[in-house]
């Protein structure tokens, strides 16, 4: 079978030629420009079946180069490449109708095994809508590979209503996935309601979620409408659904299966319009193996799993998130901190157990506190340990972090749970601290 030529778009030198010789030693005709000018003058007199192109290359991009493909050929496969992918350019990428999009670096069987799948796909294209919507700014930072793949999963299953269940540690951005999605969705418009059914008694989660009727139980003076009637053609997040006990387990299961709440008290049921994104940060397999969890809820709730990487799987993006939260945080409170390269070393050897949004607070705290305003290895390292000592025994601090939480108190505009996450400890701990102090 006659291999399709292909068009590859790629500014750097050196890697335009390894792609090259590498497909042209798998047996395709290549053609490599190094530009977006090129690439579009390329695609304006020949149609091409396959693109490969990087998406940041000049003052245009390689979206650029994926809209006048699909111009010149809707069939066109085109395979998206970057360094720094975000959210936004895979959703466009997704959007604009490119075949994938590969994280670089990558390696050159796992390029070949995208452009034999994209040439075995090959079949007239369905209509494709050129969307130049503006996209949402999105919180999640990240371009390593294991983002990436994220971030296309997102894209797929955004448009759609499938039930998602997201999984991660503690930190990982769970709900701001979950976000993510609803906002990406036809949905968007209508409201997204978040319940945490880690911290609701289960006594309570029933008429939280489905509501209740006056006079249906001891303090019920009004009816009350619950979560789910609430965000009616909207999307509602489940979060730490592995800690709702069994007999909810059936109620909610019900609820999935028919779409309607009754609310405790009520006669009848009425049918309600949500779509369920869920999350936990425990092993929900363990659980139902164990009998904990019901299986026949987990199969509902799993219809599109996504498992969300720890921080410290994705090294690669310690320094990407360290220097946009500094940037915010220096914006915020009128600073010019510099995050110094040694200090960007440590902080990307530490493992953070806490991941994302440990990492978040800790450049917060480091932004105010950094000595001289430089974040050098020996900051970050006293910073780490101070959060160490902090959550081992939160009821004393040494004479010299007086000052600390002053500083911090006057930067968070004596915000105490604002104050109390940046020193990276608990807020009654604060206020014991403050009163001492003579601050309270």
């Amino acid at each position: 079978m006659t291999k399709p030529p292909i068009l590859v778009v790629e500014d750097d030198s050196s890697v335009r030629t390894t792609i090259t010789t590498f497909l042209e030693l798998e047996g395709y005709t290549v053609d490599a420009v190094a530009s977006t000018g090129a690439a579009i003058e390329k695609l304006a007199g020949h149609s091409y079946p396959l693109v490969l192109s990087d998406i940041y290359i000049d003052e245009r991009t390689g979206l650029d180069v994926l809209n006048a493909a699909k111009k010149s050929n809707p069939a066109c496969a085109v395979i998206m490449m970057t360094g720094r992918g975000t959210m936004e350019t895979v959703m466009a990428a997704t959007r604009g109708g490119a075949f994938d999009y590969i994280a670089k670096p990558f390696d050159l069987d796992t390029l070949l095994e995208t452009v034999r799948k994209a040439e075995a796909s090959m079949a007239p294209a369905e209509d494709e809508d050129d969307d130049d919507e503006v996209l949402p700014s999105s919180e999640m930072i990240g371009s390593s590979a294991e983002m990436v793949q994220i971030y296309k999963t997102i894209s797929r299953v955004a448009p759609t209503d499938a039930t998602v269940m997201i999984e991660g540690e503690t930190g990982t951005g769970k709900e701001m996935i979950a976000r993510m999605i609803h906002h990406n969705s036809p949905r968007a418009a209508h409201p997204f309601v978040p319940v945490d059914c880690g911290s609701i008694p289960a006594s309570l989660l029933e008429s939280e979620l489905f509501g209740a009727m006056r006079g249906s139980y001891t303090g019920a003076d009004r009816d009350r409408v619950g979560v789910f009637e609430a965000a009616h053609r909207g999307t509602v997040f489940l979060d730490e659904i592995g800690d709702i006990d069994g007999t909810f387990q059936l109620k909610l299961l019900r609820f999935l299966q028919e779409k309607e709440v009754r609310p405790l008290g009520a006669s009848k049921a009425k049918p309600v319009d949500v779509r369920i994104v869920a999350a936990t940060n425990r092993d929900m397999k363990k659980l139902v193996d164990e009998g904990v969890f019901r299986e026949d809820l987990w199969f509902r709730l799993n219809v599109v799993p996504l498992q969300l990487p720890p921080l410290r799987e994705r090294r690669g993006d310690v320094a990407l998130l360290a220097r946009t939260f500094l940037r915010r945080y220096n914006d915020r409170y009128h600073q010019t901190t510099v995050l110094l390269d040694s200090g960007l070393r440590a902080l990307e050897d530490y493992t953070w157990p806490g991941n994302v949004r440990q990492l978040q607070h800790m450049v917060e705290r480091l932004s105010i506190l950094a000595p001289q305003g430089r974040i050098s290895d020996e900051a970050v390292r006293d910073a780490i340990a101070d959060s160490q000592f902090n959550e081992a025994d939160g009821e004393t601090l040494a004479e010299t972090e007086k000052e600390q939480i002053r500083r911090v108190m006057a930067a968070a505009n004596n915000n105490k749970s604002r104050a109390a996450k940046i020193l990276g400890i608990e807020r009654k701990t604060l206020y014991r601290k403050l009163e001492k102090m003579g601050l309270s």
